[in-house]
């Protein structure tokens, strides 16, 4: 629980909208509460009165008719309110959490699949809206209503009041706090089996291709059917606690209007309380423990929230990336990059760089070439401060990139990697990620660079186009190109290409090195590659490993 709690501060941040649901939460509550109480009362008073007396049956009739108009608006406006509040605290609770990943180093991202990380910033943080649904709300609106009742039992019949009070404060407290304590560890069993779901999901949509390559489907859909069995075991554990819980409560509801109707009887008997009071209040605690139903229900869930805070908590405590400097130093538009004796290590006993230096001047097109575990994507790491140096330093134009603000340096440098994404959407949307503020003419601009304009122009809807998931509606030279138009509509100096050409072959290899010569005029390129590379590409090679 102390996960959760640790939460807390996001739940501040919506205190007024969850206080308005909350408060029309116990609004419900009491307008039910009087509807049955009142419509006891009376039905009892007519049935008892003479047919010769005086009643008035319009008063009573009118507050009926009040009472539920009242409760019907009352209850969707606490619906309304509530789901709202709870749904911007989740995605406040989202961009948190993902703003919390992004600082994360690649060797800590790394250790978890990507199903789990789709698990953590989804089935997670939608178990958090328990939390006041289903778990704070309820309760505080048991204990509120209850309250209120009480003191207006205790006014016409003490003993009632201390029956229906010790009664709903164990409906709402005690059952709850033994429902958790009883399916905690189901609650932590369905959040991971249900992360566990969702990777091995993810992993058999990722690997399809490789898993039938290697006849490995059986294998794949065994492990998904174990997944699935413990699953649905953790699911029918916390079931069974959540129908006990019910049954307790039950239980619990039907003693409380026993004692009501037993000490209500004897007080008839002496002539302390009238029949009409009476079955009043006997409807009235009945209806009292209405709230109960939703408080059983969190209560379980509240084990799986739990458990979702936890992974989220693991996930996003303990040191992140690395930190911008108290007084960040100002970037030069343009400068000489520099690696000045530059040593890493994942292994501090197996450093993959010692003694690393390069420089590479303002405008110079320069190939780091080696062969695998040479420390090429450590490099790139390091210059993107991914991860920080263990000794020597990288500076730009004479200032060490610790020294400046990381998103300062990130405007400075654009990035192609091997596997740069095609996100689904317009061919305008994956290139204003280079810039945001770029108009259509100079996207296209970047596109005839890349050897891409004359495609999109062709195109019906041009720049409008829609792309399929991970640009499937393009050729894979096709989506290169437009990552590269992409690196290029940033008004960064330095670009960087990570393996650009994997996957292409050698003619469209050959093209999109022709390419980078051209699209690349004026700015530092920093060019990691194990292709061979025709002459001219760069300005020089420098070997590593």
């Amino acid at each position: 629980m102390t996960a959760l709690f640790s939460l807390l501060p996001h739940f501040r941040r919506r205190a007024w909208g969850l206080g308005f649901a909350l408060a029309l939460a116990v609004l419900t509550l009491m307008a039910g509460v009087a509807l049955l109480g009142v419509s006891g009362w009376f039905l009892t008073s007519a049935f008892l009165a003479s047919s010769l007396a005086p009643f008035n049956l319009f008063g009573p009739s009118a507050s009926i008719r009040a009472l539920s108009m009242l409760r019907i608006g009352a209850r969707y406006g606490e619906r309304v309110s509530g789901h709202e509040a709870t749904l911007r605290l989740l995605s406040d609770l989202r961009r948190w959490l993902f703003l919390r990943m992004i600082p994360l180093g690649p060797e800590r991202l790394g250790r978890l699949r990507g199903g789990d990380l789709v698990a953590r910033l989804t089935a997670d943080v939608d178990a958090l809206d328990t939390v006041f649904l289903f778990a704070f709300a309820p309760i505080a609106t048991a204990l509120i209503g209850g309250s209120v009742l009480a003191v207006v039992f205790h006014m016409a019949l003490p003993p009632a009041a201390w029956i229906m009070g010790i009664a709903l404060l164990l409906a709402a407290l005690g059952v709850p706090i033994w429902l958790v304590r009883r399916s905690r560890r189901p609650g932590e069993a369905v959040a991971q089996t249900s992360g566990d779901l969702r990777a091995a999901v993810l992993d058999g949509v990722e690997g399809h291709a490789d898993l039938i390559a290697f006849d490995a489907v059986d294998t794949a859909q065994a492990q998904f059917e174990h997944a699935a069995r413990d699953a649905g075991t953790a699911r029918l554990r916390l079931a069974r606690a959540a129908a006990d819980g019910q049954a307790c409560v039950q239980a619990l509801a039907g003693l409380s209007a026993i004692g009501v109707l037993a000490v209500g009887l004897i007080a008839l008997r002496a002539g302390t309380l009238s029949a009409p009071w009476m079955v009043g209040m006997v409807l009235a605690t009945l209806a009292i423990f209405e709230v109960v139903g939703p408080i059983m229900r969190g209560s379980t869930r509240l084990s799986v929230a739990a458990a979702a805070a936890t992974r989220i908590d693991a996930l996003t405590s303990g040191p992140g990336g690395p930190a911008d400097p108290a007084v960040p130093r100002q970037v030069s538009a343009q400068g000489t990059l520099m690696f000045d004796d530059v040593r890493y290590g994942y292994d501090a006993a197996r450093p993959v760089l010692d003694g690393f230096s390069l420089r590479i001047d303002t405008g110079e097109r320069v190939a780091l070439v080696g062969p695998s575990g040479a420390g090429k994507s450590t490099v790139l790491q390091l210059l993107l401060r991914l991860n920080d140096v263990q000794g020597g330093a990288i500076s730009f134009d004479g200032v060490d990139i610790r020294d400046m603000a990381q998103a300062d340096w990130h405007r400075h440098v654009a990035l192609l990697s091997q596997d740069a994404p095609v996100f689904l959407g317009t061919i305008r949307d994956n290139l204003r990620i280079g810039d945001p503020q770029a108009d259509d003419a100079r996207c296209l601009r970047m596109l005839d660079h890349a050897r891409l304009g004359d495609f999109v122009r062709s195109l019906p809807r041009g720049l409008d186009t829609w792309l399929g998931e991970a640009g499937s509606t393009l050729s894979a030279g096709q989506a290169r190109r437009l990552c590269l138009a992409r690196a290029l509509l940033s008004p960064a100096q330095l670009i960087v290409l990570d393996e650009p050409t994997t996957g292409l072959d050698r003619d469209n290899e050959l093209a999109f090195f022709q390419d980078i010569v051209h699209a690349t005029q004026g700015r530092t390129v920093l060019l990691v590659t194990h292709a061979q590379l025709p002459a001219g590409t760069v300005d020089r090679v420098v070997q590593l490993g």
